[in-house]
């Protein structure tokens, strides 16, 4: 007689042997459908005929040889070929030409002070004057406040040298970008609605 527990037991030996048969069949399917792909392996001797020209789409260059002869038979008296110092003199002298119209420049300057005491502004200025003699000090007034700035710069690298300095004596200095007006620069007249520039 069959108890509920040996049915039980009947029912995992049978699952048991049905995986162990899956994992046996599955490699073996997989074996045999590789084998169907395989490709067969060509010989050598299929592709020993087998030519292909390429002249058609090769670039081809000219030898060192006629190069080197076509040079020295080239005249070079009219001919002045333009080295890369005087190509970038030319351009740096339309650069200059294009900036003197223009009125201000852009660069960095040093703000040693903002604020809105005008007391604090010019001790700060009279301070400056004191512990540093040599350097160009420049004081505005931005409604509602004062600035004191020290130099003008291109570049924010040549600011550093100043703020370095400043700095131990005057903590809140800081760098930032600012505009210039351009020296030497002459106001255009205006023209009026009767004069024309020809």
């Amino acid at each position: 007689m069959l108890t509920q527990e040996n049915v039980w037991l009947l029912n995992i030996n049978k699952s048991i042997m049905k995986r162990s048969l899956l994992i046996l069949i599955f490699p073996v399917i997989l074996m045999s459908s590789c084998a169907l792909i395989k490709k067969p392996a060509s010989s050598s001797s299929e592709f020993e005929n087998y030519q292909e020209d390429l002249s058609e789409s090769r670039i081809t260059f000219p030898s060192l040889e006629e190069q080197a002869a076509k040079e020295e038979i080239s005249p070079k008296g009219d001919e002045k070929i333009a080295s890369a110092n005087e190509d970038l003199e030319i351009a740096l002298n339309n650069l200059k030409e294009a900036n003197k119209s223009e009125m201000y420049w852009s660069g960095y300057t040093v703000l040693v002070y903002s604020g809105v005491d005008r007391e604090i502004a010019f001790k700060t200025r009279n301070d400056l004057f004191t512990y540093f003699p040599d350097f160009k000090t420049d004081m505005q007034y931005q409604q509602p406040r004062y600035l004191v700035k020290v130099g003008k710069f291109v570049n924010r690298i040549e600011a550093l040298t100043y703020y370095h300095k400043l700095k131990e004596n005057f903590p809140s200095s800081r760098i930032i970008q600012d505009r210039f007006l351009r020296e030497g620069y002459i106001i255009p007249e205006p023209v009026t609605d009767g004069q024309q520039k020809n």
